[in-house]
């Protein structure tokens, strides 16, 4: 009852909207770790509402991992299913569409192997034939200096999707 990110993210959205200079219709949504995969699922399930979304060492499937199970089941309840419509993979296996995707993850990330595994993404995308650019970037962990090297990178993704 008391996680709300969702409805916290999209009353920001509106704040940005309502409150400065900017047109709706040409809105990105980016984050880090838990907010990579935050941005991942916002961009899933209402795609109307962003036109660009990408993610550093986003958790892919928390449902799945210890991590994600240990937080889905405290702010969520037991009720795994109920988990599926605040996963990326999940949502996406259930039909969730985006136009394109960009995550980068470090090769040197501690969490890598047992709590992002972003080859579950990749599967996904696949399957669902959602473009994803997924880059793995060699000697970098989970630290903000691997988001600040690679977040021009990031920028230049969602000026161009949102000049389009």
């Amino acid at each position: 009852r008391h996680y709300r990110m969702y409805s916290y993210i999209h009353e920001l959205r509106e704040l940005v909207v309502n409150e400065l200079p900017v047109d709706g219709g040409r809105i990105g949504i980016f984050g880090h770790s838990m907010g990579g995969h935050g941005a991942l699922t916002m961009a899933l399930k209402r795609p109307d509402a962003f036109r660009s979304v990408s993610a550093f060492a986003p958790i892919a499937a928390p449902s799945l991992c210890p991590w994600g199970k240990k937080a889905f089941s405290g702010y969520l309840g037991d009720d795994r299913q109920s988990w599926r419509k605040h996963d990326a993979v999940a949502l996406i296996e259930d039909g969730a569409k985006f136009s394109d995707l960009l995550v980068d993850y470090g090769g040197a990330d501690p969490f890598l192997a047992e709590q992002l595994r972003p080859e579950l993404l990749q599967a996904a995308c696949e399957k669902a034939n959602i473009p994803l650019t997924l880059r793995r970037q060699e000697g970098y962990d989970h630290s903000y200096y691997f988001i600040s090297s690679f977040m021009g990178d990031h920028l230049r993704w969602h000026a161009a999707r949102l000049k389009a």
